[in-house]
């Protein structure tokens, strides 16, 4: 169910805002009731209640603002559509009357003045959902007319802002700042403990909050303890994405680029081509070989690159003014952790505020001799060579494990239970598949792994992993690598001590703006539910809360159009919706999508290359013209969709995005070039240079 009705708060500290003059000559005399629904993630939700809120706070006397706000798009249309909780009048609240809000209110509105709202209202299905009420209940019979979604809400505020529609002057409401509305938490400058601010987790997120508060004055300390792996992986302070995640991965798949680049491109450049060589090949040029890989070279060299980094980000806290205690935290109360050190002492510490940003941990293998397979938190410091490779699972994690694995000249088969990168695009989804198997990763579709049992070697050593498969296949490997999923690390928080209760799903911590439902504990990055598991994602939205508790800031983190690139070897780069939840939230008539092959320059002298292409695609809303979501893959994805991240922030339409000069010739152009709809059934094949 949504939150409890509320009129939005807006920062109104702007000067813009006070460009409006005489409320009386810009509303009518009555005062207008619009309520305002949606997810809280939806972009347009948030904007369209941001504009009327900004109004209301213009002309209190002639408009009140009554928000909505569900927890997720699914939690919406269930109300909106199906008729879940208040989704009908108050006889039907709660029911499996099977009739959402949207449909009771069209049928009230038959035989009245605005029945052609109602049956606007009828087509309705995206977030948000505009209407006019004589009342603040979420009530359909109190609806007196169906506004629209965002873009006609906009056109509502302007019909009664008529001052503010001329070409020069933007409606000041766009320049109203959102305010996280949290619950007091009763923090005061004198208070008993020990700290004003703990956080527990020396991961990115918690890091980066610790230092912003100490900056701003607080008494800040930060707890961090790594338990082992089931494996018996260790390592030092900065969390999953230095130690075990994103660095280490970039360093393994940027190997396995170079490695490929040796093989396909080098001789192509004429780069260590003999004339015996030219000879040969009859005056040609040929691939190289593959070329010999040290394991052990990669793994020093990755793992000491890390040791500096841990060492500086403890430099760092204390140049910060932040108190690093290498410790396990257990909550007591809500001011009140037990801490244990590595040795088994236990001690005490306390603070007014407390931050959990202790991130997740592999989710494992649940099957008999699951704990033979090993995770990404064990294979970036791997003490042997992998070997031939099981990647369990087809997320992005498996992926990229399995794509620099075989890069480096590993022999590596993925078992997936059902379709890879799910929640990200299905179409790129199924190119990055494509292009894994013609790079010789080998896929077990459909299946998932009933027993792992341990050989042995003739002479009594350990030998290779035997895996018995749901389709009743049986293989060996000599390492298996589990990549099914991330649960939060809670089960040792005493959470149950504070009556913080976790998803059992996941283990995550639900909140609202990083504040759980005790007022002074908070939570951020990957151990809250919803976050999107990104490091930039934890440290943004660390500096944010830290800025609201100790900053006097208002301001919450935005967690819309994220970027994020998946390292495959066809990298992935995505920003925005994808082509399958678009046409789900607003509708095929309303969706436009523009897509683009090609062959990156780079690639064109190798002709082993020049078998595989690149993609891009926009997906566009038609009646805005919005652009709602980007998509590439091609080499550099994460350095040619950075840039697109801050247009997207920015409202970019495609009108926009195609009168943009491309810089020739890269393959970052291509996405500014972008001409043929899916539609359309043209070639979709870049042609030319």
């Amino acid at each position: 169910s949504p939150r409890p009705n509320n009129t939005i708060e807006y920062n109104t500290t702007d000067e813009s805002l006070t460009a409006m003059s005489s409320p009386s000559a810009a509303l009518s005399s009555t005062k207008s009731i619009i309520h305002v629904a949606g997810y809280s993630s939806c972009g347009f939700y948030r904007r369209a209640a941001s504009v009327v809120a900004s109004l209301s706070l213009l002309f209190p006397s002639k408009l009140q603002v009554v928000e909505h706000e569900f927890p997720s798009r699914e939690a919406y249309r269930e109300w909106l559509i199906h008729g879940g909780s208040n989704g009908g009048p108050p006889s039907l609240r709660g029911s499996s009357s099977g009739v959402g809000f949207r449909d009771h209110a069209a049928k009230l509105l038959e035989n009245t003045p605005t029945a052609s709202s109602g049956a606007k209202a009828k087509q309705h299905s995206s977030s948000p959902f505009c209407w006019l009420s004589s009342g603040t209940d979420l009530d359909p019979a109190a609806v007196t007319e169906f506004i629209g979604g965002c873009d006609d809400t906009l056109e509502w505020c302007r019909s009664r802002c008529p001052q503010l529609s001329g070409p020069s002057t933007p409606p000041p409401a766009f320049f109203a700042k959102p305010i996280a509305k949290m619950t007091p938490d009763d923090h005061a400058p004198n208070h008993p403990y020990d700290y004003d601010l703990l956080v527990l987790g020396g991961g990115s997120g918690g890091l980066a909050a610790s230092k912003e508060a100490a900056a701003l004055g607080a008494k800040v300390a930060v707890l961090d303890y790594v338990k082992p792996s089931p494996a018996g992986s260790t390592w030092g302070l900065g969390g999953t994405c230095v130690n075990v995640g994103c660095i280490p991965k970039k360093l393994m798949h940027q190997a396995a680029l170079l490695n490929l680049g040796y093989k396909l491109d080098l001789p192509h450049y004429g780069i260590g081509v003999t004339a015996e060589m030219v000879e040969k090949n009859y005056g040609m040029s040929a691939d190289n070989e593959p070329a010999e890989h040290s394991w052990e070279m990669l793994t020093t060299n990755v793992q000491n690159h890390i040791r500096g980094l841990n060492f500086k980000y403890r430099v760092d806290l204390r140049e910060k003014n932040v108190i690093y205690l290498n410790l396990l935290g257990k909550f007591v109360d809500p001011h009140t952790l037990e801490t244990t050190d590595k040795k088994g002492n236990k001690g005490k510490i306390t603070a007014s505020r407390i931050l959990i940003a202790v991130g997740g941990r592999p989710t494992p293998l649940s099957c008999e001799g699951g704990e033979l397979a090993i995770s990404s938190d064990d294979i970036f410091s791997l003490d042997r060579d992998p070997g031939k490779v099981l990647c369990i699972g087809a997320s992005y994690i498996s992926l990229e494990c399995a794509g620099f694995l075989r890069g480096i000249g590993k022999d590596v088969t993925v078992a997936v239970r059902s379709i890879l990168l799910r929640g990200f695009d299905r179409e790129c989804a199924e190119l990055i598949g494509e292009h894994m198997k013609s790079e010789g990763i080998k896929f077990k579709e459909e299946v998932v792994p009933t027993k792992l049992v341990k050989l042995e070697n003739g002479d009594g050593s350990n030998g290779k992993i035997q895996v018995t498969f749901s389709n009743g296949d049986v293989e060996e490997y000599d390492t298996v690598l589990t990549a099914i999923g991330r649960t939060g690390d809670t089960s040792q928080l005493g959470l149950e001590n504070v009556n913080i209760a976790v998803n059992p799903q996941n283990s995550k911590i639900p909140a609202n703006y990083e504040q759980t439902c005790v007022p002074n504990i908070y939570v951020i990055g990957d151990v809250m539910e919803g976050c999107p598991e990104l490091t930039p994602v934890a440290i943004h939205a660390g500096k944010a809360l830290s800025r609201r508790l100790f900053g006097g800031s208002t301001l919450p983190m935005d967690y819309r159009n994220v970027c994020t690139t998946v390292f495959t070897p066809l990298e992935y780069g995505t920003v925005g919706y994808s082509e399958d939840d678009a046409l789900a939230e607003f509708g095929e008539e309303n969706i436009q999508v523009y897509h683009k092959y090609f062959i990156p320059l780079e690639w064109s002298l190798s002709q082993s290359r020049g078998e595989h292409q690149g993609f891009t695609k926009a997906i566009v809303h038609k009646p805005s013209n919005k652009v709602l979501g980007l998509h590439y893959l091609g080499p550099n994805a994460g350095e040619v969709m950075q840039g697109f991240g801050t247009a997207m922030k920015v409202g970019m339409t495609f009108e926009d995005l195609t009168e943009t000069v491309g810089i020739h010739p890269t393959t970052a152009e291509e996405i500014t070039t972008l001409s043929i709809t899916k539609d359309s059934g043209e070639d979709a094949k870049a042609s030319g240079c």
